[in-house]
């Protein structure tokens, strides 16, 4: 039963740890995700996506050196323009995720586009705004019930918040 185990993280401290826990725990970087605000444009950006851990590291480094530590080292970094939002960073899975849905994410900013990607709609609205006021969103794909237990005590550990399962939409 593939399903995505999610949490919400107050500070990007916060959410490098959870992600270097969950290498440390034998997830593959393929595996996990980060959504969060770029605070250092002010401007709309269009989607920039690179597939490649270093050219992911980069596209990091230009928006401003947000990124770092183990969320740096994640393949798939980029950045997308959220409607009524703003522009954001998206590392991992949820990045093309959100890209695929990109007609939910045009028409319902990131509540539509997580609804998209597989979120319940009241827990994709509870996100957005956690995201609308600089919190990180961090998910994991899970194949079994022992990743999904082993995600939740690594978010548990690190006082995450919101942790929750959500079933991943179909490619």
């Amino acid at each position: 039963m593939s399903k995505a185990v999610v949490c919400v993280a107050s500070s990007m401290a916060q959410a490098d740890g959870i992600v270097s826990d969950l290498r440390l725990a034998g997830f593959p970087d393929s595996d996990i995700s980060v959504l969060l605000p770029d605070p250092n444009s002010a401007r709309d950006i269009g989607h920039e996506k690179h597939t490649k851990a270093p050219e992911g590291a980069a596209v990091g480094a230009g928006t401003g050196g947000v990124l770092g530590g183990a969320i740096g080292l994640l393949a798939g970094i980029g950045t997308l323009a959220i409607p009524g939002l703003g522009p954001f960073i998206a590392a991992g899975p949820i990045l093309a995720a959100l890209s695929g849905a990109g007609a939910g994410a045009a028409v319902g900013g990131l509540t539509g586009g997580l609804v998209g990607a597989g979120f319940p709609e009241y827990e994709a609205k509870q996100y957005e705004e956690k995201l609308r006021r600089g919190s990180i969103l961090v998910a994991v794909h899970t194949e079994d019930r022992e990743q999904q237990r082993t995600a939740k005590e690594i978010f548990q550990r690190a006082n995450a918040d919101d942790i929750g399962t959500a079933a991943e939409a179909s490619a």
